[in-house]
């Protein structure tokens, strides 16, 4: 499946036809670098060939650098990328079982698959065997199943397990996949005279591991974007180089009253706060959800003015200066929070119409009516059910 792209240029349509050609490629630059043949992938384990080690790092550097440059650049959701549960002793169970198979078939399923596709016999009565194992494992479930379901650890990320920060785990992983590289490659030499890294030169791998070195270093100083993006529109020089046009409660309050198509309200106060004095047409808005891909289609609507409420005035500019950071446009905070227009709107008095243009008379007589037109689609939306909340994500991967 595609991952969780900010904008998302796959559809939903189109997600497992995309999935299946990177499938196919995947297939492909597996059997090119010489997965599909056991011999070189149980060379691992006994020490005469190292290129399943060399493959496996080099894909998971490139994996985990692409993901932290996409992530600080907007392109990517990071939030949004599902983390497989962890079951302690079931996974190291598994592994064992895993490696005992990957020992002794030479394969592992992944591998198999890329071989069988060639028409390797072996690959053949391996998958068979996998197969078999998975129907085995199935009928005996019953039986495993309280110690397939013991020491859950929930979702684990390596850094966090490891106390560190996300950059400085890539920086030791990158130290450690060049140590293994040149460790192995030593090792490799000396046990097989036609090692693969025997044909290395050395200049352009010496280049290669600079270049590592080099990558590591940027990812152990880039920061996370969220927290990026928040340190500088906190600065005060920022918030005084970007004004804010910000939007007062009568506005906004005729802009309800008179159903304004071009009017989208984002509500930042707590979940409790906004159910017992709701807004019509809002939408729940915390910090998070900004820098997610839920609100990207809705907030990048230019031609829509969108209005940011919060529990005070200061939490919507805040708000405001962090989406105005991120590129969104025609966006614009209450100017005086929300207790203010809950005061001065829904709390209004009851007035008469008036014919005087002007004067407090003529501002009273608005406000009452505003009330009055933003409860009723306070009670519409209650009945029909649509009140709007923010869109929660789904879980899913492999």
């Amino acid at each position: 499946m595609m991952g969780p792209f900010v904008p998302e240029p796959i559809t939903d349509q189109l997600n497992l036809v995309v999935a299946l050609v990177l499938g196919v490629a995947f297939g492909y630059v597996l059997e090119q670098a010489g997965f599909s043949s056991s011999r070189r992938l149980a060379g691992l384990f006994y020490g005469y060939d190292f290129t399943v080690l060399r493959v496996f790092f080099t894909a998971a550097i490139t994996t985990m650098a692409g993901v932290a440059l996409l992530g600080y650049f907007g392109f990517l959701d990071l939030s949004a990328i599902f983390v497989n549960p962890t079951w302690l002793w079931p996974a190291v169970v598994g592994g064992i079982v895993m490696g005992l198979g990957f020992v002794l078939g030479g394969y592992c399923p992944g591998t198999s698959v890329a071989a069988l596709s060639i028409g390797k016999v072996d690959a053949l009565f391996f998958v068979l065997g996998g197969l078999l194992g998975v129907f085995a494992f199935g009928e005996a479930y019953p039986l495993v199943a309280s110690f397939n379901d013991s020491s859950s650890l929930g979702p684990q990320k390596v850094y966090e397990a490891l106390g560190m920060s996300a950059g400085a785990f890539a920086f030791l992983l990158i130290v450690v996949a060049l140590a293994a590289f040149a460790a192995t490659g030593w090792i490799e030499r000396r046990v097989n005279p036609q090692a693969p890294s025997k044909s290395h030169a050395v200049l352009p791998h010496r280049l290669a591991a600079a270049g590592l070195l080099a990558l590591g270093l940027v990812l152990l100083v880039l920061p996370e974007r969220k927290a990026a993006v928040l340190a500088s529109v906190a600065r005060p020089e920022y918030a005084a180089a970007h004004p804010l046009d910000s939007i007062d409660g009568d506005e906004l309050a005729y802009r309800l009253m008179d159903r304004d198509p071009n009017l989208a309200v984002y509500d930042l106060r707590s979940e409790d706060r906004a159910k017992a004095r709701p807004l019509p047409r809002a939408t729940a808005l915390t910090m998070d959800a900004l820098f997610q891909r839920d609100l990207v289609p809705a907030l990048s609507r230019r031609h829509v003015t969108k209005v940011v409420v919060g529990e005070t005035a200061d939490d919507a500019a805040n708000a405001v200066r962090v989406m105005l950071k991120l590129g969104y446009v025609n966006v614009r905070p209450l100017s005086e929070g929300f207790d203010a227009f809950a005061r001065d709107i829904l709390a209004a008095p009851d007035a008469p119409p008036t014919r005087e243009m002007r004067g407090p008379a003529l501002v009273a007589s608005f406000r009452s009516q505003a009330r009055q037109a933003i409860l009723a689609q306070l009670e519409e939306e209650k009945k029909r059910g649509t009140v709007k909340k923010a869109t929660k994500k789904i879980a899913g991967g492999c």
